[in-house]
């Protein structure tokens, strides 16, 4: 029997424009515990938790406004949210796992986690759930459109395909995810979307939805190892004058990351310091590289400062650390616009060319004798 502990945090709203592009997950809200059924090679879980906050909480923390009358589903945005409840009692402290799904499974094992859907509009919503087709490439976690399907997706089922939330309501469905026997190694992407949908009479306004992430391994033995390098830190200054520091990352590891972790500046001028300043990248596939970009306060002096960034996914942690410099802003190129200049200077050209033929024909013409009558 797998036992299952809920923690708290407010669903994360998605709406048509962000939702789609931007697919967020955060960790549980209180909860009662269930308890799964039993299920062949099935492993415990553990709370996937961040404080509480209160249901009616936006994004940004500030308080929804109730409407003075009630409002219809044309009139009020589309919005959903998502959260997961569950990790692996071996990824406790994998804080991936408390956002996503994440996993490395033997072939035949099925696992089971608990995800929270919100109706985060002022409306009582209609949400359908259901798993998708996503993949890693050099552009990041990319998701398939619609609802298309991959072989990790076909694995994926969900106890409640539909549901019909209030405002501000929640329902917990469960995720079952059903590993064929003969399956290969391997690490797999896929979605489990909650989508909704407002409408004008029978014309779809607008589509939201937000989704959790789904990260699985598959292969005998122990899970694949996870690794990156970090080269050398690179300080400099954009056009604007902003001062920015960039590293260059390489996946080393068997299995993709996302890269998160924050940056410090010491031993400034004058003894100055800065930080700790958010750094994130995209998914980075096997083998993947990208560049992290660390924008900084403008106020800041040239230098030289002793840098240190501090990267993790999951676990996997790495630090660097370099003297760094700003340097100037960089020059920028004239941009006066001298066709007038141009124009004028080759009209000079031309007459004068016409003045000195005009002076040579002159002079040509009264050196030649005068017949004489």
């Amino acid at each position: 029997m797998t036992l299952a502990v809920a923690a708290g945090a407010p669903a994360v709203p998605g709406s048509a424009a962000q939702a789609r592009s931007h697919p967020t997950t955060l960790a549980g809200s209180a909860a009662p515990t269930p308890q799964s059924p039993d299920v062949p090679g099935e492993r415990g879980l553990v709370e996937a938790g961040m404080p509480a906050a209160g249901d009616t909480a936006r994004r940004d923390g500030s308080a929804r406004p109730r409407p003075s009358t009630s409002p219809t589903p044309e009139d009020v945005p589309a919005e959903v949210g998502v959260r997961l409840l569950d990790a692996p009692v071996n990824r406790r402290d994998d804080t991936r796992a408390h956002k996503y799904i994440v996993d490395h499974v033997h072939p035949g094992t099925t696992i089971r986690r608990r995800m929270v859907v919100k109706n985060d509009s002022e409306v009582r919503r209609r949400i359908d759930v259901y798993p998708a087709s996503a993949e890693v490439t050099d552009n990041g976690f990319e998701f398939g459109p619609d609802r298309s399907e991959n072989e990790l997706s076909s694995w994926i089922r969900v106890d409640e395909t539909q549901v019909v939330l209030g405002p501000d309501k929640e329902a917990t469905i469960w995720v079952t995810i059903r590993v064929p026997e003969k399956a290969e190694a391997g690490e797999r992407y896929a979605v489990v979307w909650a989508e909704t949908a407002g409408r004008d009479g029978q014309t779809v306004k607008q589509v939201a939805r937000a989704g959790i992430r789904v990260y699985l391994s598959v292969g005998p033995g122990g899970e694949p190892p996870s690794g990156f390098e970090v080269d050398e830190l690179t300080g400099g200054r954009d056009a604007e004058g902003t001062p920015f520091v960039t590293a260059e990352v390489r996946n080393t590891g068997q299995r993709a990351l996302d890269l998160a972790g924050d940056l410090w500046l010491a031993d400034g001028p004058g003894g100055l310091s800065a930080g700790p300043v958010r750094a994130e990248a995209k998914t980075l596939p096997l083998d993947g590289r990208t560049t992290i970009r660390v924008a900084l306060d403008r106020r800041l002096p040239d230098g030289p400062w002793q840098a240190r960034l501090a990267l993790a996914s999951g676990w996997t942690k790495r630090t660097a650390t370099g003297s760094v410099t700003f340097g100037a802003r960089p020059a920028v190129a004239d941009r006066v616009d001298r066709s007038g200049l141009v124009l004028t200077s080759s009209a000079a050209g031309s007459l004068l060319v016409l003045l000195l033929f005009a002076a040579y024909t002159y002079r040509r013409r009264m050196r030649q004798p005068v017949p004489v009558g």
